[in-house]
């Protein structure tokens, strides 16, 4: 306690009152300008798209608060006494990566946002994944390290020939991961996968795209469940991709009738059902007219096709379930019959 009262607090307000007063004074100045920043982002894009504005927004929240904050902090070690030369040096070279760091950071911002407002367009066919976007931001950043290396004085000539070397010894070492990178750029480029389409795989497995990262591609199956398959796989297997070209897809339901039947009467029937179900299910395909196409006698029944049309693959599970619901009712109520096989066995007696 005696130790504590005998402490020059004289000595040490003189001391520190300086750099907090300069601390403050940068944190105000960096809280002002960013305040000062987003107003005008405002104001200036009124008439802009708005993912303009939360695109700049990002990139440069918190931005001058950080490079005010790393001025102050500068000057105040700066201010100090008994500050040496190779002191200051090092400290303007903390304050010029500093800048560095937050300038490249405000870049990569700019650039993902970029990326994420030309892929959330409607006409737009660029996937949005975790795999554009890392290798984007990491590339920005690589060359901002090497800017800023180059800055220091030091050769970035050597650092770049190591690695290359390196990546060649990495590359064999990494084959896989590398083959499913490459892979994943692959199908990001080709644009025929998108995020949310329906694919089904070669091997059976189908599901919703969830996301293409590194080195798989997730997808979440009917069932909730989520499937986790390389990109390489995925690049070599034969792919039915059902929201390409369009989301809205053919569903084909056969329906086989007694031969006793009125054809005409079972093709009006079939379609009245039909076009019932698909206004009630699928109001937005108004353009598109239910068909009915016959095409087999076969041994107990007249066998046709009824030709619907879905939003989507997903919906089409409900459309069908609703549609052999209706149509059974309606054949009960006008009695049309529909027949199963029947097997007549002739035994004959030895005598």
């Amino acid at each position: 306690m005696n130790e504590f009262l005998h402490i020059n607090w004289e000595h040490i307000i003189e001391v520190l009152w300086l750099p907090v007063c300069i601390q403050i004074i940068a944190l105000i100045i960096g809280l002002a300008i960013n305040r000062f920043v987003n107003m005008k982002i405002h104001s200036r894009l009124n008439d802009s798209p708005q993912n303009l504005h939360l695109v700049l927004s990002h990139a440069l929240k918190g931005v001058p608060i950080s490079l005010c904050s790393g001025i102050g902090l500068y000057w105040t070690l700066t201010s100090l006494d008994n500050m040496t030369p190779k002191l200051q040096d090092f400290l303007s070279n903390i304050l010029l990566g500093i800048i560095f760091f937050t300038i490249t950071r405000v870049l990569a911002r700019i650039a993902v946002g970029v990326i994420d407002m030309h892929t959330q367009a409607n006409d737009s066919n660029m996937p949005k994944t975790t795999l554009l976007t890392n290798i984007v931001e990491i590339s920005i950043y690589v060359m901002g390290a090497l800017i800023l290396l180059q800055s220091y004085g030091i050769s970035i000539t050597p650092i770049i020939t190591a690695l290359g070397i390196g990546g060649m010894a990495l590359a064999l070492g990494l084959q896989d991961m590398l083959a499913n990178i490459f892979a994943g750029i692959h199908l990001i480029l080709s644009k025929q996968i998108r995020l949310g389409d329906y694919i089904r795989l070669s091997n059976g497995q189908e599901g919703r795209v969830q996301d293409i990262s590194w080195r798989f591609t997730t997808i979440e199956a009917s069932t909730k469940n989520v499937i986790v398959i390389p990109n390489q796989q995925i690049a070599s297997a034969i792919l039915t991709n059902y929201s390409m070209p369009a989301q809205d897809i053919a569903i084909v339901v056969p329906v086989g009738v007694s031969y006793d039947s009125n054809l005409d009467e079972v093709e009006r029937i079939t379609l009245d059902v039909a076009k019932k179900t698909m206004e009630k299910f699928e109001p937005t395909l108004e353009n598109y007219h239910p068909l009915v196409r016959f095409h087999t006698f076969a041994d107990s029944s007249i066998n046709f096709n009824v030709i619907l049309h879905s939003g989507s693959f997903v919906n089409q599970h409900v459309l069908k379930h609703e549609f052999i619901k209706a149509l059974t009712a309606r054949y009960r109520q006008d009695g049309i019959n529909i027949p199963f096989p029947i097997r007549t066995i002739q035994m004959e007696s030895k005598e």
